[in-house]
């Protein structure tokens, strides 16, 4: 596990988007501004590391708004969503590599 800072308020540690109040604390890193993360990650491509849902003021939901997933093994572009991340209908995560982009080689 490793500390990185938090993709969605960007290490602030304050709601980016002052949804309930300016004073919110971050929903994803509670107010940190960092958040701990299994290794070997890959930036997550539904998001493309933002930690915000595209198009929306929510986390991504592919990342839990930590703006990379975990990936262990050999990875190749998934052939399902073309490494975008995002399934045919283009506002929900691909349902093959999750909104990674990249899935196991051979897998």
């Amino acid at each position: 596990m490793s500390l990185v800072i938090c993709a969605f308020c960007k290490g602030k540690g304050k709601d980016p988007f002052g949804l309930l109040s300016k004073l919110a604390d971050c929903q994803v890193c509670r107010g940190k501004g960092k958040v701990e993360v299994e290794q070997p990650v890959v930036k997550c491509a539904f998001c493309k590391g933002s930690g915000v849902h595209p198009h929306e003021r929510l986390t991504c939901s592919a990342c839990k708004g930590k703006g990379c997933t975990v990936f262990r093994g050999v990875k190749e572009e998934c052939s399902n969503c073309g490494g975008t991340g995002y399934k045919a209908d283009g506002n929900l995560p691909c349902v093959v590599c999750h909104g990674a982009g990249v899935v196991l080689k051979g897998g």
